[in-house]
């Protein structure tokens, strides 16, 4: 039962970030869009019963929830934590999850799985720590000839600004190794 260790407020005025003091998930990141997409996630379905939440995004010590912007936060916030302690903390699943991805991932052909662990590298080191800052992070969708398609998740996922200046942000670097490389946004 994961304990809330800090609030946090993010670039996006409708999410907020909430710290935990032990890990949701090992790695593994969770983005729900709606109550439907979360049926089979006992934490998201929870927290979308809540009125007026939109998404929910979480992975390792740390759970984004964004609402539609009719709610005052100080009172939702309170209504959120609950679902939050109840939740279990990380397991094996979290695990095997990511054994399933990265199983995907590994029938791309050898050029392609190099040029996917490039691209990775630096969006680990110079794009994710600042989304996942502001309580978002981006997952790759796939690579197909030069078009990267990624997903926007948490806060990110209805910023304005993650599909216009972050977007292009993120292709112009991406550019610097793969220079006809176009960033789509699904």
């Amino acid at each position: 039962m994961p304990k809330i260790a800090d609030i946090e407020g993010t670039p996006n005025k409708n999410a907020l970030k909430f710290i935990l003091k032990e890990p949701l998930t090992w790695g593994v990141a969770r983005s729900y869009d709606n109550a439907e997409a979360a049926k089979d996630d006992p934490l998201a379905a929870a927290l979308f019963e809540i009125d007026h939440v939109t998404n929910v995004f979480y992975i390792d010590h740390w759970i984004t929830v964004t609402q539609d912007g009719e709610a005052n936060w100080q009172d939702l916030a309170r209504e959120i934590a609950d679902p939050i302690r109840a939740a279990p903390a990380a397991s094996a699943q979290s695990a095997e999850t990511v054994a399933a991805a990265n199983e995907i991932l590994a029938n791309l052909s050898p050029e392609d799985q190099l040029r996917l662990e490039r691209i990775n590298i630096l969006l680990d080191e110079e794009v994710r720590p600042y989304l996942q800052h502001d309580g978002g992070d981006l997952h790759i969708l796939g690579l197909e000839g030069n078009v990267l398609r990624i997903h926007y998740q948490g806060a990110c996922g209805t910023c304005p600004s993650s599909i216009s200046g972050t977007l292009r942000g993120i292709e112009n670097m991406l550019k610097t190794i793969e220079p006809d490389i176009l960033v789509v946004a699904v």
